[in-house]
């Protein structure tokens, strides 16, 4: 696929707050499916060091930097975000006002997410109890 000046490099870091039983997710760029199978791999790794029960851990997910997708690329997240293997708890994806956010709002049908503008709200969110807390959240 050819891609025009704008268009970054897909680039991801995943960071585990192992207490809290939290991986932190940051995404940017334009991501082909051969860095979506990169990202699987990386995540599955960091997944496995966190040691949360399965479906028991949380995923804080910024996606601000990230470029529109292609729609091969929207399927392909839909996809990770569907295995039930590695289904988070509950998923919070700051997205401040990027177009990206169309696109994860689809492929995260179905899931317990919601979606901010600020990493801290994001966060909040994450830990409020009861967990049905909204503060102010997007929802999707």
């Amino acid at each position: 696929m050819l891609r025009d000046a704008v268009t970054m490099e897909a680039s991801f870091s995943i960071i585990n707050d192992v207490p809290r039983g939290l991986m932190r997710i940051s995404m940017s760029g334009f991501f082909e499916p051969a860095d979506i199978t990169r990202f699987v791999t990386e995540r599955n790794a960091a997944f496995r060091i966190l040691k949360a029960r399965p479906n028991d851990h949380l995923s804080l997910v910024d996606i601000r930097a990230m470029d529109i997708q292609a729609s091969e690329s929207v399927t392909g997240f839909q996809q990770v975000l569907a295995d039930p293997h590695y289904r988070s708890r509950r998923i919070a994806f700051v997205v401040g006002r990027s177009l990206a956010a169309m696109q994860i709002r689809r492929a995260a049908k179905g899931r317990d997410t919601r979606y901010f503008d600020e990493v801290d709200e994001a966060e909040a969110w994450l830990f409020a109890t009861p967990p049905e807390a909204t503060l102010s959240c997007r929802t999707g």
